[in-house]
């Protein structure tokens, strides 16, 4: 299977990137394993596929979260990746990919947001924001289980310092299990990994195809081993989510 960051940066084999990528190969192949565990199941064999049942998180829900994720951080080839993935779950799973993605439209700020104790030492940085509440009638195209989920999926991106034993409470009540809250949690911080290594990558993608003086040549190694460092301990921080999922 295509490595989804290559394809996502538009890494070529033998480009600066790819050689980036390659010093650091367990790291890679952790990202894609995790990729594949939320988003092909069945990909690493029948005993990964016969844990994922609809109760814990339908590949529809996943898909349909993870383009709303990836429209939150203003990725739109990552907002299509995932809505080929919804596409290939089936026809109900495309329309709630779509409706969430309205949602998202409305919902996309900046962040991080949330409150710290008034008196506190870290007061200074907080900030107020966005707390999404779908109204009605998003609720009911939507349904309960995935309006909840995206609530809480636009939480943990902007507001992570609020997450709470109630948020996981709303979740429940509306119908996600224990295991299925743990994997929506999972895979929101797996898109957060993703998506800021993909963002690096691109940036160092940009500066390699300028013309560096010699000076420079040094700066953009060093850049380019800082890049390496940030994806192995990102990938270091999801590699639990993968086997999980």
């Amino acid at each position: 299977m295509t490595d989804v960051i290559d394809l996502l940066t538009g890494t070529a084999p033998g480009s600066g990137t790819d050689s980036l990528r390659r010093r650091r190969p367990t790291t890679r192949e952790q990202a894609q394993a995790s990729f594949e565990a939320l988003f092909r199941p069945g990909s690493r064999g029948p005993e990964h596929a016969a844990g994922f049942d609809a109760a814990r998180a339908t590949l529809g829900e996943r898909a349909a979260v993870a383009a709303f994720v990836a429209r939150l951080h203003d990725d739109a080839t990552a907002v299509e990746l995932y809505l080929d993935v919804a596409t290939e779950a089936g026809d109900e799973a495309a329309t709630a990919a779509e409706r969430a993605l309205l949602v998202a439209e409305r919902a996309a700020t900046t962040g991080p947001y949330g409150d710290y104790p008034e008196h506190g030492p870290l007061a200074v940085e907080g900030v107020d924001g966005i707390r999404l509440s779908l109204d009605d009638a998003e609720r009911a195209a939507l349904g309960d289980r995935l309006a909840a989920a995206l609530e809480h999926a636009h939480l943990l991106v902007f507001r992570p310092r609020e997450a709470s034993p109630e948020a996981l409470r709303r979740l429940g009540d509306a119908g996600w299990t224990t295991d299925g809250i743990v994997t929506l949690s999972q895979l929101v911080s797996f898109l957060a990994f993703q998506l800021r290594v993909v963002a690096g990558l691109r940036l160092l993608a940009q500066r390699e195809a300028r013309p560096l003086s010699a000076s420079a040549d040094a700066d953009a190694d060093a850049s380019a081993n800082a890049g390496a460092e940030t994806e192995a301990a990102a990938a270091r921080d999801a590699h639990d989510d993968r086997d999980a999922a």
